[in-house]
C-alpha cells in the first residue's frame, strides 16, 4: 500500500480522531507525523506518552501495511519505549525502519523527535503479527 492509501484506510478505521499522517512509506521505511493540539499536554508541560505511543504504534502499522498490502488484521504484539527528553509542544515525527520482516512477524525500530529538531524523544521497537497467507500478497484495497 502507498501513503495516501494508507491514510485513507486510516481515517475511515479509526474515526474517533485524527490519526497520525503517514509521509511516506516504502515497504522498508515510513514516516509518520502527529498535530501537535494543546489537549496531548500532560502535567509539567511536556508531551504526553500515550501520544508518543500512538505515534510508533502508527507508524509501525502503516510500515506493515506497505509491505504486505491491505491486511487491516495486523496486530501489535509487542511495543516497548523509552522516553529519551521532553518533547516541545510541537508536532512529533516517528521516522520507522523495517528490522525483519518474516511470515508471521514484523520487528521494527521507530525514532521519534520533535518537528525541527534533530534529538530523540523516544526510542521504540514494535512487533506486528502478521495474519497467515498475507506475507507478500496484495488483497483487498491496493
Amino acid at each position: 500500500m502507498k501513503a495516501d492509501e494508507i491514510n485513507q484506510f486510516l481515517k475511515q478505521a479509526f474515526s474517533g480522531g485524527q490519526p497520525p499522517v503517514v509521509e511516506a512509506a516504502d515497504g522498508q521505511t515510513a514516516r509518520c507525523r502527529i498535530a501537535y493540539h494543546p489537549h496531548q499536554i500532560r502535567p509539567g508541560g511536556t508531551l504526553s506518552g500515550p501520544t508518543m505511543m500512538a505515534l510508533a504504534d502508527t507508524a509501525a502499522y502503516a510500515l506493515v501495511l506497505s509491505a504486505i498490502g491491505f491486511q487491516p488484521l495486523a496486530v501489535t504484539t509487542n511495543l516497548s519505549i523509552h522516553f529519551m527528553r521532553k518533547p516541545k509542544p510541537k508536532d512529533l515525527i516517528a521516522d520507522v525502519r523495517m528490522m525483519k520482516l518474516g511470515k508471521s512477524l514484523a520487528v521494527m525500530d521507530v525514532a521519534i523527535h520533535s518537528d525541527g529538531e534533530e534529538d530523540l524523544v523516544a526510542h521504540s521497537v514494535v512487533t506486528y503479527s502478521i495474519p497467515p497467507q498475507s506475507h507478500g500478497e496484495q488483497t483487498g484495497a491496493a
